[in-house]
């Protein structure tokens, strides 16, 4: 796959991924090296200059969810109306999908903040929103794009937990981007490690740390292993 701009930059050339179903793979590399491109050519939200993205379940136009790194909420509407807005846009009727909506909020720990606004919110509430609203179409395919790069260290590392643990609830197969090997390593059972613009696949490396990811693997000689040899990989490209 290649994406070349219009002002002529190249940011991607060459890149040939594949991703198994289920699996969680973070896209880890230098600033500016492609990796929010690719993940926005796969949503379908940039076309890519040549070569295609192929997906087994391309008939269901319901089966991505993205995360931006921003939380993009609607500032006027409640934390609920907010969820429920990809599944009006769907044409779900509020009433049909109250339940799968609550369900979801207590999934990411906003149960009672249904009626609160995005400004009454903590940058780490508001991206639990976000990323309620992404799950809540119950895809196929979640994207995630630097979700947790603005928050404190604290809110990251339980988002990071909460995170694997509504994939693994799930099974849905998760791209996302990061410039954290410390975060990239916990989170993924594959990190793909992207060249300095234009993006190319550098190297593929599993992560064979078991599940579930707690706290505890944070301080754990193995993690600190994978951290090691990942920042090598990544150094040797940067």
């Amino acid at each position: 796959m290649r994406k070349r701009f219009r002002n002529g930059t190249l940011a991607l050339d060459g890149v040939d991924l594949a991703v198994e179903r289920g699996a969680f793979v973070s896209l880890l590399g230098p600033s500016g090296c492609g990796k929010s491109t690719l993940l926005r050519i796969i949503a379908g939200l940039v076309e890519p200059s040549e070569g295609s993205v192929r997906r087994r379940d391309a008939e269901d136009s319901g089966s991505i969810g993205f995360v931006f790194q921003e939380p993009t909420l609607m500032p006027w509407a409640s934390v609920r109306e907010n969820v429920y807005l990809p599944l009006r846009l769907a044409a779900h009727a509020r009433r049909a999908v109250a339940e799968r909506i609550d369900a979801m909020l207590a999934a990411v720990g906003l149960a009672g903040f249904e009626h609160v606004y995005p400004r009454e919110l903590s940058g780490g509430m508001r991206m639990r929103v976000s990323i309620a609203r992404a799950l809540v179409t119950e895809p196929q395919l979640l994207l995630l794009d630097e979700p947790f790069a603005a928050l404190d260290e604290i809110t990251r590392f339980k988002l990071n937990e909460d995170l694997l643990r509504l994939w693994q609830e799930r099974r849905c197969t998760v791209l996302f981007v990061t410039h954290s090997v410390f975060e990239s390593v916990f989170l993924s059972n594959r990190i793909v490690i992207m060249t300095p613009r234009p993006g190319r696949v550098a190297a593929d490396v599993p992560v064979d740390l078991a599940y579930p990811r707690t706290e505890a693997l944070r301080t754990a000689p193995e993690y600190s292993a994978r951290c090691r040899d990942v920042s090598r990989l990544l150094a040797g490209e940067a």
